[in-house]
């Protein structure tokens, strides 16, 4: 379905960050007990140049490319994993409601790989807690993905969307009208 249509979709409702605390999402779990994170998995799945892995799981070596920023890094310890929509926007958008396990399950999001992203720590810092009415990456030619990979993370995880953001992906999907959308729900 066009991202456009599948925006229609998405439930507007206002949004309230009340009682919001970053560790109400456990992150960087190992839920497949492989050893690896969530974070190293994302950063072994990303590398386009294979990074090592000593004993212990730390990653060295390897090149990414961030896409918000369109930069090349080749040092993990420079890199970010950026949940694409912030906990704090989950919160805000639905997940408050969630029991933590659910918490855990959206933080750790290995089942689509448009739910965390390897970006430079530089654009994670800038973008923060901020949705698309507040942020967009500064590389133009990132956006058009940005804004369709945020619509099919919301519609995964069922979150709402408050009516500026609705209003400012509208805008951004406006430039990119017959951009697909494919959603996996997760719940």
């Amino acid at each position: 379905m066009p991202a456009t249509s599948a925006l229609k979709v998405l439930p507007v409702k206002a949004e309230h960050r009340t009682g919001y605390e970053r560790t109400a999402f456990h992150h960087w779990i190992d839920a497949d007990h492989d050893r690896f994170n969530a974070r190293a998995e994302v950063l072994k799945a990303e590398a386009f140049i294979t990074p090592t892995v000593d004993d212990e799981c730390h990653i060295s070596g390897g090149e990414w490319y961030s896409a918000y920023d369109n930069t090349y890094v080749d040092d993990a310890r420079r890199l970010d994993i950026d949940h694409l929509v912030p906990l704090a926007e989950a919160w805000d958008s639905g997940a408050s409601t969630w029991p933590a396990r659910e918490r855990e399950a959206y933080a750790n999001d290995l089942g689509d790989a448009r739910s965390l992203l390897a970006v430079s720590a530089k654009t994670n810092g800038a973008k923060g807690d901020k949705d698309v009415a507040e942020w967009l990456p500064p590389f133009a030619g990132d956006r058009c993905t940005y804004v369709t990979d945020w619509v099919a993370a919301k519609m995964r995880w069922q979150l709402s969307i408050d009516p500026a953001e609705k209003a400012a992906l509208g805008k951004e999907l406006d430039s990119c009208p017959n951009t697909p959308v494919k959603v996996t729900f997760a719940r």
